[in-house]
């Protein structure tokens, strides 16, 4: 399985970080990754084409909100909490607690 990159800690910027959320459909997975820690990209598929969801969960990565990794012919996604808490800290926080979801949700 290929690997996907994504920025370091340091290159990730607002802009991008915005941009991937201003979407209803990357906003729900981060919300979900948030409840589920990681997950395959077929768990939070809602009923979208691969296509779509593939193309969604780049544009999370390239801004740095999520890290993919290669397990078996499946790619499990995790959100960056750390490093986004430490670039920007509170944002996540907020963002969750917007839409919802804290990580008290997962316990």
């Amino acid at each position: 399985m290929r690997s996907h990159s994504c920025p370091a800690t340091s290159e990730i910027t607002p802009e991008r970080v915005f941009h991937a959320l201003s979407d209803p459909v990357r906003l729900e997975i981060v919300r979900d990754l948030a409840r589920l820690g990681a997950a395959t990209c077929a768990e939070v598929t809602y009923d979208r084409p691969k296509s779509s969801m593939s193309h969604h969960f780049k544009v999370l990565r390239e801004a740095g909100l999520v890290h993919s990794r290669g397990e078996g012919v499946h790619l499990i996604n995790s959100l960056r909490r750390e490093d986004l808490d430490e670039r920007f800290p509170g944002l996540l926080d907020a963002v969750l607690g917007a839409i919802g979801t804290t990580d008290q949700d997962a316990s």
